[in-house]
């Protein structure tokens, strides 16, 4: 496909630029125009491959404790009661803490058991250790005493129950 504007090559080269860096930017494809013939320009070197695969970017990395893990939560209502679930596969009572506070849900924990100090080197890490939180503001009033909340881990999943709080209907008042 052959271009007719040299418009859409400046902005292909600004994309360039943008993607590869200034210095690095890939030639433009030629375009074949009536107009006088351009300078070619100089091939592009590939970046040598790295000695070892898998060394770390040192532009891509963010330090662990700026991002604590995030929670995948559920939450949902029936009739009387707000339900909230999360799925906490491998992590202990005793490693999560639960709060609620104006109608906010904080849960929060840590999942130990990933780390290894005898590993030279990963190969696959998808799996998240360590700290994570997740703060919810609960979509609808619920009461927030002892007795009207129930929490459960069973299976991996932790299952907070609350009360609803009963809202009254708005009464009407007659003007006279």
């Amino acid at each position: 496909m052959s271009r007719m504007n040299n418009d859409d090559l400046l902005m292909e080269d600004d994309l360039a630029s943008a993607f590869f860096g200034e210095e690095e930017a890939a030639p433009a494809p030629k375009v074949e125009e009536e107009a006088p013939a351009e300078e070619e320009e100089a091939p592009v070197q590939a970046e040598e491959e790295p000695e070892e695969y898998g060394e770390p970017d040192d532009e891509w990395e963010t330090p662990a404790e700026d991002f604590p893990g995030q929670l995948a939560v559920d939450v949902y209502e029936t009739a009387d009661k707000l339900v909230v679930k999360a799925r906490t596969a491998g992590i202990s009572k005793s490693d999560l803490d639960v709060s609620i506070s104006d109608n906010i849900l904080t849960i929060s924990g840590v999942l130990s058991g990933g780390e290894d100090e005898t590993t030279t080197r990963w190969h696959i890490q998808e799996c998240y250790w360590g700290e994570f939180s997740r703060t919810i503001a609960l979509p609808v009033p619920v009461r927030e005493d002892e007795d009207s909340v129930k929490a459960e881990l069973k299976d991996g999943v932790l299952t907070i129950t609350f009360d609803k709080e009963k809202v009254e209907s708005p009464k009407k008042i007659q003007i006279q």
